[in-house]
């Protein structure tokens, strides 16, 4: 009976252990990020190589929904501009692509800000919310959909309406100058049912967007990235069924997602780095980004 009890306080001290452990990244000052950032950019790695680099580095850290915002001067979401203590999906594929292609840690704060805003401006209104409405088209600089090209005879397309000002408005944002005008879009996707069918299509560093079933004003529930450890094809998430950054294999998650989650997901879009720009040692300057986009 004992031995029972002291195995038992054993594991709940070990589960407690872990569940207090740090990331890696998140024990790193601003300095050293930026040492590593310098480092990492000579080691004649590709975009994507750098992303499953980096995304590793975050193993563990907790999910926060409110991780980041507009900063500290903001009216509506004071959050931080850059967390490294705490992630939501898309502030974790943002860092990942944002740390993956820049040198130094100057370069990473305005490459990441230039993701998550249109244009780099900062401000709840220029924000890119919307997966597939605003925060893919605002960056086909670097990113591409390739729904079409992965799904081949198993892609779909869905169409919905978007609309800023109804999301603003529940937000409790009175004004509503400078906000976009509602669109209507086709957003390609495979669907889950099929999607065991097409990972071998899939490619290190390419990131998937689940796009809910029941749903008219919005496409995307959740972010997430295949990663490749030792040649094991890997789904990537900041997750907040575990509240935490974590690996999954790829054949295990879809087939949960197939079996719990087919009444909620229709399926998944797939975006990729561009492949004139996945080359080895490609560094991208903020300052270069305006001549990308033309």
């Amino acid at each position: 009976m004992r031995k029972g009890i002291f195995t038992l306080v054993l594991s709940l001290i070990s589960v407690i252990a872990f569940s207090q452990q740090k990331s890696e990244i998140s024990k790193m000052s601003y300095s050293q990020i930026d040492t590593l950032l310098r480092s990492v950019s000579h080691k004649n790695l590709s975009i994507t190589e750098r992303m499953n680099l980096y995304s590793k580095m975050f193993m563990g850290m907790k999910y926060d929904l409110k991780c980041v915002g507009d900063g500290k001067y903001s009216i509506y979401e004071p959050w931080p501009l850059v967390n490294f203590q705490g992630i939501n999906c898309m502030a974790y594929c943002e860092h990942v692509l944002a740390m993956s292609i820049s040198d130094n840690w100057d370069n990473f704060f305005d490459n990441l800000q230039m993701i998550r805003y249109k244009d780099g401006i900062i401000g709840i209104k220029t924000r890119n919310h919307y997966t597939m409405a605003d925060w893919l088209p605002e960056n086909n600089w670097l990113l591409e959909d390739v729904s079409a090209e992965v799904g081949k005879e198993y892609v779909s397309a869905v169409t919905r309406t978007i609309s800023h000002k109804k999301f603003f408005k529940s937000k409790g944002i009175k004004y509503l100058d400078y906000v976009k005008e509602d669109r209507t879009m086709k957003v390609d996707y495979i669907p889950l049912a099929d999607f065991g069918k097409i990972t071998g299509n899939l490619k290190t560093g390419d990131i998937l967007v689940l796009l809910l079933k029941n749903a008219d004003d919005i496409f995307a529930a959740h972010m997430l990235m295949v990663m490749n450890d030792h040649g094991k094809k890997l789904i990537r998430e900041a997750t907040s069924s575990v509240m935490k950054v974590i690996d999954t294999d790829i054949d295990q998650w879809i087939q949960y997602k197939q079996k719990h989650k087919s009444d909620k997901y229709m399926g998944l879009s797939v975006i990729r780095v561009k492949e004139n720009l996945n080359k080895k040692n490609e560094i991208i300057l903020p300052w270069k980004i305006k001549d990308l986009k033309q």
